[in-house]
């Protein structure tokens, strides 16, 4: 049952997120009848309850050794890590960094979920991870084709990429203990 919950929480949160780009005028159908703020919370909700689905999916699931994870990955887990957590943050960024990707969030979930794929070589891990770099690749392809060629924002000032580098490292702190707290020590080399 876990990974049948799994499966529906990773389709259900690549659903919700390329409603929008696939069938715009169902989701403006929607907006026109139900307000832009209901419609917005409609989606947030799904969204949740994606997560939700995932979450309880992924912890409850069954490990089924699909491939033996290197040994030195989870060193190679971790910087990739730094690196999502920084790029996850660009796209909000006011620096210089900003201008350096098109889809620094994007680009972010896909450099985390293939960290993950080092350290995590069973079933759920390919279902749920596999299943976010799908989604990342597919969203970024979405947007490509649908906003052409990519109008460069101007770089902002350095204090802002230095803002970015030490909200990136509090947040990577805390991914890191929170990982610790759940019995996952990102700093042993590896899970297991």
């Amino acid at each position: 049952m876990s990974m049948i919950l799994l499966i529906i929480g990773v389709l259900a949160w690549i659903a919700v997120h390329w409603f929008k780009r696939v069938t715009p005028n169902f989701r403006t159908a929607m907006t026109a009848k139900i307000g832009a703020g209901p419609a917005s919370g409609v989606i947030a909700v799904l969204i949740l309850i994606s997560v939700i689905l995932m979450v309880v999916g992924y912890r409850g699931a069954d490990v089924l050794a699909v491939y033996s994870p290197p040994s030195w990955g989870g060193h190679l887990n971790n910087l990739m890590m730094i690196f999502a957590v920084i790029m996850m943050g660009m796209g909000s960024s006011k620096g210089r960094a900003r201008s350096w990707i098109r889809h620094p969030m994007l680009s972010g979930a896909v450099v985390w979920a293939v960290a993950h794929l080092l350290v995590n070589g069973d079933q759920a891990s390919l279902i749920l991870f596999g299943g976010i770099t799908f989604w990342a690749l597919g969203s970024m392809m979405l947007i490509n084709r649908a906003q052409g060629a990519w109008d460069r924002p101007e770089p902002g000032p350095i204090k802002g990429d230095i803002k970015l580098l030490v909200i990136s490292a509090v947040v990577f702190v805390v991914i890191s203990g929170v990982h610790i707290w759940l019995g996952y020590n990102p700093f042993t080399g590896g899970y297991t």
